[in-house]
């Protein structure tokens, strides 16, 4: 199912959260909007969503318009093709496993076809036997996969996820990752997934959409996005970055070298910190010119020891030249259009997501009864 934006924009109370951007996301793909708090990346789901109105622009999910503010269009929740899960499961406490999954389908009334439903999607998630449990009943993960369970039951062929692994410890944050995206794939369904973190967008994502300040700078592959950052925000975010001239090229730490091959480019320094990580040394090396960078080693190094990094010029990436004109910037290169693949940014915006915990099961309620009458 294909989401596409245009020209959507958002401020709250004279603060803009999104500048006006253009977005699609292809049927099928597992996209991932990445960013810190208060890029605007949870408030694009929302627009999505339909828990917030857009200022301006159009929404297309699956080819029908949901949102079209130029013409006065905008569907609820409920009339929208997707279901979403949250940071907070939110489940009821007081209902088992069945009645949560159940709980947005039941007041259509058509019971045999709730049962049915409900047992596809506990079966989705690999639940079976569960039913008659109760939240506290069930491990992190496992409550995990009811609220997702829950998303599906409707038959959505989109669904939204706002960060709903932060919740979970490491190991179990790492296993649920997997299973998410191996879902989203054996359902066919499209997967709008908002994080902070880049490990989890560079491990789940088809690809990834970068966020700062209401705007998104890069689109594209997870590979794409490492080894070609298009703007030194992206490169800083995404992996450590080790600068050769600030803000304009740089080199990733597994490409450079503790002994310098003919024609690499030198650079000299002292260790000034060695972190162990299981399977190799991170080293931080002073160089002379002050800058810090960071390198990876098979052996400990001693602190103050004298080194020498080499690195090939094909490891150096140079950054592309910022899209301004005339010291503004053009109406087009302001929309962010995804298809170029590149989008500088320089704005004040600190707002952070707008989500209101406090009516998280009456927004998933209403998500995941897209067939409800109103």
């Amino acid at each position: 199912m294909e989401v596409t934006l245009t020209g959507i924009a958002k401020a709250f109370d004279g603060t803009t959260a999104l500048h006006p951007l253009d977005l699609t996301i292809p049927s099928g793909s597992f996209a991932t909007l990445l960013g810190p708090s208060g890029c605007g990346k949870t408030t694009l789901l929302r627009l999505i969503a339909g828990l917030e109105q857009p200022d301006s622009g159009v929404i297309r999910i699956g080819g029908n318009t949901v949102c079209d503010m130029g013409k006065g269009v905008y569907l609820q929740p409920q009339q929208r093709e997707l279901g979403m899960v949250f940071q907070d499961f939110a489940l009821w406490p007081h209902m088992t496993v069945f009645e949560n999954v159940a709980f947005g389908l039941k007041a259509r009334g058509r019971r045999q076809e709730v049962k049915e439903r409900v047992a596809e999607a506990i079966a989705a998630v690999r639940l079976q036997g569960m039913e008659k449990r109760y939240p506290h009943q069930l491990s992190g993960g496992q409550q995990q996969r009811v609220a997702f369970a829950r998303s599906i039951a409707s038959r959505a062929g989109l669904i939204l996820f706002d960060e709903p692994l932060s919740a979970l410890d490491a190991l179990l944050r790492d296993e649920m990752r997997e299973e998410l995206v191996q879902m989203v794939r054996e359902l066919g369904l499209t997967a709008i997934y908002v994080t902070h973190d880049q490990t989890e967008a560079m491990a789940m994502s088809d690809t990834i959409i970068v966020m700062q300040q209401g705007r998104v700078l890069q689109r594209g592959a997870p590979e794409a996005i490492y080894d070609k950052p298009s703007h030194p925000f992206v490169a800083r975010f995404v992996g450590r970055s080790n600068w050769v001239e600030p803000e304009r090229s740089l080199v990733r730490p597994e490409h450079v070298r503790w002994a310098a091959e003919p024609g690499d480019r030198i650079f000299a320094g002292e260790v000034s910190r060695v972190a162990y990580l299981g399977d190799r040394y991170e080293v931080a090396v002073r160089l002379d010119t002050g800058e810090v960078w960071t390198a990876y080693h098979h052996e400990r190094l001693a602190i103050g020891e004298a080194v020498r990094l080499g690195v090939a010029e094909r490891h150096i990436h140079d950054l592309a030249e910022p899209r301004w004109h005339g010291g503004e910037r053009s109406a087009q290169a302001a929309r962010a259009t995804i298809g170029s693949g590149m989008h500088d940014v320089n704005g004040t915006n600190d707002m952070h997501d707008m989500h209101d915990k406090d009516d998280v099961k009456s927004m998933q309620d209403a998500l995941n009864t897209k067939d409800l009458p109103h």
